[in-house]
């Protein structure tokens, strides 16, 4: 996506480790805003892709390629699909006033909704129904009980009533919808994100790691190269093995607490999220957590102290990254929502244990690269050294390192563009520019040392670890570590 050489503010303090992902919308898509946001703190852009079309899609991405250059830092593009959610259809008024205990149905045949009926979006769903079921509509804010089930017509009482509008969500307690992962809008969006050369396409409802299989090939038919987010948002996703499954297929998965609360409960999600996150940064898995995060910030320019636990606690968590909605989508405070996200991260890593050496314990490495990068690791920590520099291809060995609580910052050092976006996402790495193509080993641990001091990074004298391969330039590659002292190798 980007090739410039100052990425994020190095100084003398420590950067943050965990990463902002940010919801574009109305409310970010000038540049003037988009541009301070990105110097607030934002490391990913999200485009909701369940809003907008293609034309807007590619227009914003130029405008997040735009804010980037002018504010110095490399940003990456996430592709959120809008998945199957299933919907009602609309009212003949745009809305309805629902009473508690009256009846109301919800009818596939239904053209044009009124007070006693409203159509569904998804044909197949008196089918996935029986009586006794609980329904959910507008993220749990109106729920139905099913009474019985007539033909296309699913017969209701309203358990909570309030005020219906069009298009508003439905989920079943307990999940078991069975609409599709990938949607026919879903399959054109992905050729979409590949033209906006999208760093992350983010899947919506996965079931399994077919789904994830399916969204990476249809991808690189389009040929996009984006790593693949799964949200897990249904209750069938939390299942050990579902999970399991659904992160073998996956890069990274996004813990989207908003269908997640509706299906299972919204006192369930916080173990939920925990467990989560420990298992995908176990299987060297990126994690982010989202909805609802800075909620209030869409009207106040200061967050609850709710929230600020919230951020603070998925930050104590391990997640690589938080992530805004509303917030910055339509919100009236873009950029104070990122300041103030950006603040709640670095206090509270402060508090983060380093775990390294118990960590290692339960560990097998079988790559020679994978190995190279714990080595490192371990060094750099027991050897208080200033930083890690990966020069890196693909950004795996950064990735692995960051899968580790070591409190010593990784810069990713690499010529790709494509990995410099992707490594935007990793907690506590952070993307660098080298230009060196060449075969010279001494050559290229000479700009590196010079990239890292041009940045501020280490200044002379400073330990820094260096992990590299050779021959040099071959992907996948890593199988060298070097402990370096700053300046030494320009002496006489």
């Amino acid at each position: 996506m980007l090739s410039q050489q100052n990425t994020y503010p190095f100084g003398p303090d420590k950067p943050r480790s965990t990463k902002i992902v940010a919801t574009l919308g109305p409310a970010s898509s000038d540049l003037d805003t988009l541009e301070k946001m990105i110097r607030a703190g934002v490391d990913v852009v999200r485009m909701n892709f369940s809003h907008g079309t293609a034309e807007d899609h590619m227009k914003r991405a130029e405008l997040v390629r735009e804010a980037s250059r002018r504010a110095g830092r490399t940003v990456g593009i996430m592709a959120d699909l809008q998945g199957p959610k299933i919907r009602v259809g609309k009212f003949k008024d745009g809305r309805v006033t629902l009473q508690r205990g009256q009846t109301f149905i919800l009818d596939a045949q239904c053209e044009l909704g009124d007070d006693t009926r409203v159509g569904l979006d998804y044909k197949e769903l008196p089918n996935d129904v029986r009586p006794g079921d609980t329904l959910l509509l507008d993220d749990g804010r109106i729920v139905f009980e099913v009474e019985k089930v007539v033909g296309s017509e699913i017969h209701c009482t309203v358990r909570h009533g309030g005020v219906l509008s069009n298009n508003k969500g439905i989920n079943r307690v307990g999940g078991g919808l069975t609409a599709p992962t990938l949607t026919a809008k879903d399959m054109e969006d992905i050729r979409i994100a590949a033209q906006i050369r999208a760093d992350y396409l983010a899947v919506s409802f996965p079931k399994s790691g077919k789904d994830m299989f399916t969204a990476r090939e249809l991808l690189r038919q389009a040929g996009g190269h984006a790593l693949l987010i799964a949200k897990i948002e249904r209750a069938e996703a939390v299942e050990l093995a579902a999970y399991e499954d659904i992160l073998s297929g996956s890069d990274g998965i996004m813990v989207a607490r908003g269908d997640l609360a509706v299906e299972v409960g919204d006192a369930a999600v916080p173990a939920l999220q925990k467990r989560m996150i420990q298992l995908a940064r176990e299987r060297n898995k990126l994690t982010i957590t989202a909805t609802q995060m800075m909620e209030s910030m869409i009207n106040s320019p200061v967050p609850t102290r709710a929230e600020v636990s919230d951020v603070a606690n998925a930050v104590l968590d391990g997640t690589d990254a938080v992530m805004t909605s509303a917030e910055t989508a339509t919100g009236n405070h873009p950029v104070e929502t990122i300041a103030a996200m950006a603040r709640i991260c670095l206090e509270a890593e402060k508090s983060m244990r380093v775990t390294l050496d118990r960590d290692f314990l339960d560990r097998v490495f079988t790559r020679i690269d994978q190995s190279i990068a714990m080595a490192a690791v371990f060094t750099a920590y027991h050897l208080k050294v200033k930083a890690i520099a990966a020069l890196t291809q693909s950004g795996s060995t950064a990735l692995w390192m960051s899968r580790l609580n070591v409190g010593v910052p990784i810069y990713a050092l690499t010529p790709e563009s494509t990995t410099r976006e992707r490594a935007a996402l990793f907690r506590g790495v952070y993307p660098l520019t080298v230009t060196y193509h060449g075969h010279d080993r001494d050559a290229l641990l000479d700009e590196a040392e010079q990239v890292l001091v041009q940045n501020g990074v280490v200044k002379e004298g400073d330990l820094i670890v260096v992990t590299f391969g050779e021959p040099i330039g071959v992907s996948g590659g890593t199988n060298t570590m070097k402990i370096v002292r700053v300046g030494e190798r320009r002496r006489p």
